[in-house]
């Protein structure tokens, strides 16, 4: 199971940050699967990202595993085509390969956006979301590491590319609440217009943040349901709990 990448750099210095992208998620992916098979590796799974799919979705259209890929960033480029190579190395060979790719990824541990939420609830600062309706995919790790284990052994699996999800979609507020609970704290959110919210963010340079704060991002998930007789063992509210926990244990 390949998961290692070069992932997003969020204050990038590299001039041509493609290529970059490429030498660690393309060429790496690639040796490691040359290697893979001539050592009589059965299967390889390569955990990809939403980020072929594209990076946001209309209200009422998830992506699904058939779409068509469009990635719009470097790292959504190098991922898509790490996919291609696989396919065009492995194709008529002894190793099957499967894709997974996963929505963002939450858990004890968690970093960037998600851990700035969790921030955030803890000091009570009031939040300017109330009117945020966009919904979007998560994924607990759990949740992840278990559709990994099936496509282990799963016949259905073979050259199939499955996303990954709780099966949950949530709106940022009901995220918020959510994580508020878990914190036994009060979750206080104003009632700001988002076009506020978009020109405000993008005046302090945090235009992209607001992107992806205030879009939907969904994925349809009932090809594993129906391929692989998979549904999540991990309630969103469960795993937002144990995320909780775990960064209020390492806050101590």
């Amino acid at each position: 199971m390949h998961s290692a990448a070069r992932v997003h750099v969020m204050q990038e210095q590299e001039q041509d940050p493609l290529a970059e992208y490429r030498l660690a998620n393309v060429a790496g992916t690639v040796q490691l699967a040359r290697q893979a098979l001539a050592a009589g590796v059965r299967r390889f799974i390569y955990i990809s990202s939403v980020k072929v799919n594209g990076e946001f979705t209309e209200s009422g259209r998830a992506f699904t595993a058939e779409d068509t890929p469009a990635p719009q960033d470097p790292y959504g480029v190098s991922k898509w085509e790490a996919e291609l190579a696989l396919r065009e190395l492995l194709s008529g060979s002894s190793m099957e390969l499967v894709i997974i790719r996963p929505v963002l990824i939450y858990g004890p541990g968690v970093k960037a956006n998600f851990l700035s939420l969790l921030r955030v609830v803890e000091r009570g600062v009031p939040l300017p979301f109330a009117r945020v309706t966009q919904r979007r995919s998560l994924v607990g790790i759990d949740n992840l590491l278990d559709l990994i284990k099936l496509c282990f052994d799963h016949p259905a699996a073979v050259g199939q590319i499955f996303l990954a999800s709780d099966g949950q979609d949530v709106s940022l507020p009901e995220l918020l609440r959510h994580i508020a609970h878990a914190m036994d704290k009060p979750c206080r959110l104003l009632p700001v217009p988002l076009s506020f919210m978009r020109a405000g963010a993008k005046i302090l340079g945090r235009g992209a943040m607001a992107q992806r704060l205030l879009s939907s991002l969904q994925v349809d998930i009932r090809k594993n349901q129906q391929m692989l007789q998979w549904t999540a063992p991990v309630s969103l509210e469960q795993g937002v709990i144990k995320t909780v926990q775990a960064y209020l244990e390492a806050s101590k």
